[in-house]
């Protein structure tokens, strides 16, 4: 299991959070801050998370080890799999998703994504700075 958010991990919501703050609902009128949900094979997914990062287009990323099961051209499939939950911002959402599209070695990749209304202030304003 792979992290590549610095002790930014978030807590319950309404609880504080790891450096003493709060949680507080996004403005009315400020962008959600998406989170974008990937599942890629355990070969490929730190370097394409890595690139993501490094290409910012996504804040931090991270990773779970995790085992899919699925239907692939008629058959019942078991992989074991990343999930990757990249952080990233309104503006830079769809670049993100196109370029995990061109980076992606699946012909179908799990591309999902998840408006985030609570967050910790100060840590959507860091995902805002680290993203352009």
């Amino acid at each position: 299991m792979v992290d590549i958010c610095p002790l930014l991990s978030t807590n319950t919501i309404g609880t504080r959070g790891p450096a003493g703050g709060s949680f507080v609902p996004v403005d009315a009128d400020s962008q959600p801050m998406p989170t974008v949900y990937v599942t890629a094979p355990e070969s490929t997914a730190d370097e394409l998370a890595a690139t993501l990062v490094d290409e910012r287009l996504a804040a931090c990323v991270n990773a779970v080890d995790c085992r899919s099961t699925y239907r692939w051209e008629g058959e019942v499939t078991t992989d074991d799999e990343t999930i990757l939950l990249l952080k990233t911002t309104e503006a830079a959402a769809d670049r993100l998703t196109e370029r995990i599209e061109e980076l992606h070695p699946y012909d179908v990749p799990c591309i999902e994504r998840f408006d985030e209304t609570d967050l910790l202030a100060r840590f959507g304003a860091w995902i805002d700075e680290s993203v352009d």
